[in-house]
């Protein structure tokens, strides 16, 4: 077995780690690796750092499993990209305390968590698609507002047309990429 690498995070400078680490010098951490950083969106150098000392063999170990991360799907995520390079996870307390990826009961939750991951995807993936059904029935526009209007797009076909400016020209007054005006004048034929 290798290296047990700790870590633990709180979201806010008020809240302290004590009770992390306490734990996880008790289950024999070498290393504990620290964030204080709200787990929504923010970079976790911590973890990252706690991640890219794990070499195959080498067990992540967490206190609880809402410290590694704030959905589902980014657990999930994480502990794939986990496994792939041969480091386990281990949680110590709280509902995640049944997994453990070393041992076969904590692939086997593991196996379930992703299942279920995999669920929610495809029901947001069906939800997002009737979203976008019901917006295009009631005349909404779907998807990145175009960068030049009709109005633009003709009035620069012409000019192109008739030989008085280039592309690059209308481009860079238009304020696009020249790319973006062909495809724009293409899609108005």
């Amino acid at each position: 077995m290798g290296t047990s690498i700790g870590y633990a995070r709180v979201s806010t400078e008020e809240q302290n780690l004590d009770l992390q680490l306490t734990a996880l010098r008790e289950a024999g951490c070498e290393r504990i690796f620290r964030d204080k950083a709200s787990g929504a969106g923010t970079k976790r150098k911590g973890l990252t750092d706690a991640i890219a000392l794990c070499i195959p063999g080498d067990v992540l170990v967490v206190w609880k499993l809402d410290r590694l991360g704030r959905s589902l799907l980014d657990l999930i995520g994480l502990i794939e990209s986990l496994n792939a390079c041969g480091v386990g996870l281990r949680v110590l307390a709280g509902h995640g305390a049944m997994i453990d990826t070393t041992r076969p009961e904590g692939r086997m939750i593991f196996g379930m968590l992703a299942v279920l991951a995999e669920f929610e995807r495809e029901l947001i993936r069906e939800r997002t698609k009737a979203g976008m059904h019901a917006a295009k029935q009631r005349g909404a526009a779907i998807g990145r507002p175009r960068k030049l209007s009709q109005t633009q797009i003709r009035r620069a076909k012409s000019l192109i047309e008739s030989g008085r400016q280039t592309r690059e020209r209308i481009a860079a007054r238009l304020g696009v990429h020249v790319g973006t005006l062909r495809r724009a004048i293409a899609g108005a034929n």
